[in-house]
């Protein structure tokens, strides 16, 4: 009996994926939202974790990392979107096993779960170029710390005090980040990192 435990901060899907993995044989489901809440006894072991990547907001260590880092490891079936690359990045580094398309079939979570179970690799044909394109982040890490903080309404002033920079060089950053996107301004570059699921 393989023992899941379904990460989702939506109480539907989460309800939705908790039904339709009961209904294979051999895996034992549970649920619980990021936050650690959920219907379910969430205290037993889970051999595997299946999340939802928006989910992922960073890697084993980070404060607010989703508390299946400790609970499962690396045998994570991640539910992702081709359009979030940052999302896979994420998932990626901190060593997830499984990646399945949200638009999946349901067969295809089920083989990702048991796969995943016994340590191997799963990777959905779909999310392989997506997997490919979230190595080519377009931004240097300075530059994505900036936009952080404007994303989050700071001035050129506050992020330059926050960073340890001069606001000149914050303004460069900016400016760098923005053509580095394709974007037309600052909350156009916000919309497109965010987007991606880069921040």
């Amino acid at each position: 009996m393989v023992r899941v435990l379904v990460v989702h901060d939506a109480t539907l899907l989460r309800s939705a994926l908790v039904q339709l993995l009961r209904s294979a044989d051999g895996l034992d489901v549970s649920s619980m939202s990021s936050r650690g809440d959920g219907p379910d006894d969430n205290d037993l072991p889970a051999d595997v974790c299946v999340v939802d990547g928006d989910c992922l907001e960073g890697p084993p260590g980070e404060a607010g990392r989703v508390p299946v880092w400790d609970r499962c490891g690396t045998r994570l079936v991640v539910l992702a979107a081709p359009e979030r690359p940052g999302v896979l990045r994420r998932a990626f580094d901190a060593g997830a096993l499984g990646f399945v398309d949200k638009d999946a079939s349901s067969q295809r979570l089920i083989a990702a779960v048991h796969t995943v179970a016994k340590g191997e690799r799963f990777l959905d044909e779909r999310l392989t170029v997506a997997l490919l394109r979230a190595s080519e982040m377009p931004l240097t890490a300075r530059e994505l710390s900036v936009l952080f903080q404007a994303s989050q309404g700071a001035s050129v002033a506050e992020i330059a005090a926050c960073l340890h920079l001069s606001r000149g060089t914050v303004r460069n950053y900016m400016a760098s980040a923005i053509r580095r996107v394709g974007a037309r301004n600052r909350v156009d570059a916000i919309r497109i990192v965010q987007g991606a699921g880069w921040m």
